[in-house]
């Protein structure tokens, strides 16, 4: 069972936050490149949802919900709100027809060059803001990935945490009111970032996202 845990805060400080998360990759990537929103992300109030070992976590990034933004790349940030490490076994990027959820591409997601990564969330050189919270999340940017949103598809991240005891104590960001054009749902007990051209997207969705916080053009 999902526990959900309601923190308060301002606009402002949430902005606060992704501003300083950003500057943090600046410093280690690329520098003279501004990182703009490919859709509109999550910001305002947060939640932290927590417990997702062995869960599949989905989320929708729509067509009709980009900003027209030039960019070779994409480039998705997830956010952290409890816990010592996460450890994710793989992650995808389906493309299906907009509206339709029959995947017609998948991108695999790294971060560090790597699908399944252990991220360690009590590092400050992860996570600077020492310790994580709803209101202080850990915004770790995934490798860019060379696909080009189109605003003639759909787009589903997945992300499937491993079953193991790390996982169980992670928290994930979720916005208290859905003002981003992201939305998601989550699959329990099975992996669904090994699915194929010519299957389906898993019913469910949707709802606030999990963990996607921003899909950025850097």
């Amino acid at each position: 069972m999902k526990t959900v845990y309601r923190f308060a805060t301002l606009a402002l400080a949430m902005l606060a936050v992704s501003v300083y998360g950003f500057s943090q990759k600046s410093a280690t990537a690329e520098k003279t490149t501004p990182a703009l929103n490919l859709v509109r992300g999550a910001i305002g109030t947060m939640y932290s949802n927590t417990a997702w070992a062995n869960y599949s976590v989905l989320t929708l990034v729509p067509g009709a919900g980009l900003i027209p933004i030039t960019s070779t790349q994409t480039v998705f940030y997830l956010g952290f709100t409890a816990g010592t490490e996460a450890d994710i076994s793989n992650m995808v990027l389906y493309t299906t027809a907009r509206g339709g959820t029959t995947i017609t591409a998948v991108t695999p997601v790294t971060r560090g060059g790597v699908s399944n990564p252990s991220i360690i969330l009590t590092s400050t050189s992860v996570c600077p803001t020492q310790p994580i919270g709803a209101t202080d999340p850990c915004i770790v940017r995934m490798d860019p990935t060379s696909i080009v949103l189109s605003a003639l598809n759909d787009y589903y991240f997945v992300v499937y945490f491993t079953d193991d005891s790390n996982n169980s104590s992670i928290g994930g960001a979720q916005p208290n009111y859905n003002v981003s054009s992201l939305e998601g749902w989550y699959v329990g007990s099975t992996d669904e970032t090994g699915l194929t051209v010519g299957e389906s997207i898993p019913t469910g969705c949707c709802r606030v996202p999990d963990f996607l916080m921003f899909v950025m053009s850097n």
